[in-house]
């Protein structure tokens, strides 16, 4: 594949955001209209603790993604009660049209004593186009279970050969090491799950896409697409330990391809977008969104710091 980047589009702290918001747009992802991209993101607020809550918000931006149409002005989702799975945050949310709605697949964030956080999959339900969503209920639809144990998360929803598809994540494991890091990071795995009506769930209960880096590498964010006859998934993956401080082990793109939906093949090689040279995204790409607009297929992304400024869009060339 050969991409063309057209550049960051959009800075969270150049404009007024609810909840307090100040910085970080991330996981951008496209609902789609006749004449203008919505996109959802999440972003922050630090509490007097320290702490950061993650808020889902959006903007609309024109046919060429150079001018801000609107961003939100009030609250896209509330965040869970005490003790609730999304109490501390949501991040990401994945949409897609359901007849005159929109379904919202929410990750929500809860924290935890021993590790940093717990995570499972919510859904949320739009009767206004996308400008606000009511939960389908107060617990998740998906969450960890026998061998899936714990942080499911990062939900991309296709309606793809009379089934509705889910590609999430799971940990695997959390590992500590001090001289890194210091608090204990974790490895997950890209999986798979089918629905008839796109809320009640069946895993596929495996390992889809094969490691690049070892058994600790982490991949997220999957994002699915069909170009031709022939499924097309963008991810991004790291290292578990020392991406935070060490570029060569930071998010770089991912790719994989399948004819049929169930077996993938690994093929980073032919992504065909890496990071630049003392841009923006020089020392990370993550949390890549494929979708098509107005016959043209598009990638969204964050860069460096974990999308802390916005996130940028390039246009698939070649295929």
């Amino acid at each position: 594949m050969k991409w063309r980047k057209l550049g960051k589009i959009f800075d969270p702290t150049e404009h007024k955001l609810p909840n307090n918001c100040e910085a970080f747009a991330q996981s951008p992802q496209a609902l789609v209209f006749e004449d203008f991209v919505r996109i959802y993101f999440t972003t922050r607020a630090q509490e007097a603790n320290g702490k950061y809550l993650g808020h889902i918000s959006f903007v609309d931006l024109n046919s060429d993604f150079n001018t801000v149409l609107r961003v939100a002005d009030k609250t896209v989702i509330p965040l869970g009660e005490l003790g609730s799975f999304d109490e501390h945050g949501i991040f990401p949310m994945n949409v897609i049209r359901k007849n005159k709605q929109v379904y919202g697949y929410t990750s929500g964030l809860s924290r935890r004593v021993s590790v940093p956080l717990e995570t499972s999959i919510g859904l949320a339900i739009s009767d206004d186009d996308g400008l606000t969503y009511k939960k389908y209920g107060s617990g998740p639809i998906l969450t960890s279970s026998l061998y899936e144990p714990f942080l499911v998360c990062d939900a991309f929803v296709a309606y793809m050969e009379n089934l509705y598809h889910m590609w999430y994540i799971y940990g695997i494991k959390w590992i500590k090491n001090a001289e890194i890091d210091g608090a204990p990071s974790r490895v997950y795995k890209i999986a798979h799950a089918v629905s008839i009506d796109g809320i009640s769930w069946e895993k596929e209960g495996r390992l889809l896409i094969s490691d690049k880096l070892g058994p600790e590498e982490c991949q997220a964010l999957p994002t699915v697409i069909k170009l031709k006859s022939r499924y097309h998934m963008f991810f991004c993956y790291r290292q578990a330990i020392g991406f935070r401080s060490y570029r060569d082990r930071g998010y770089r793109i991912g790719y994989a391809y399948s004819d049929d939906l169930e077996n993938w093949t690994r093929d980073d090689e032919n992504v065909g977008i890496d990071v630049s040279e003392g841009d923006w995204d020089s020392e990370m790409m993550c949390y890549p969104h494929v979708f098509n607009f107005r016959d043209k297929t598009y990638l969204l992304y964050n860069g460096n710091e974990f999308g802390k400024y916005g996130f940028g869009i390039a246009v698939l060339e070649q295929n």
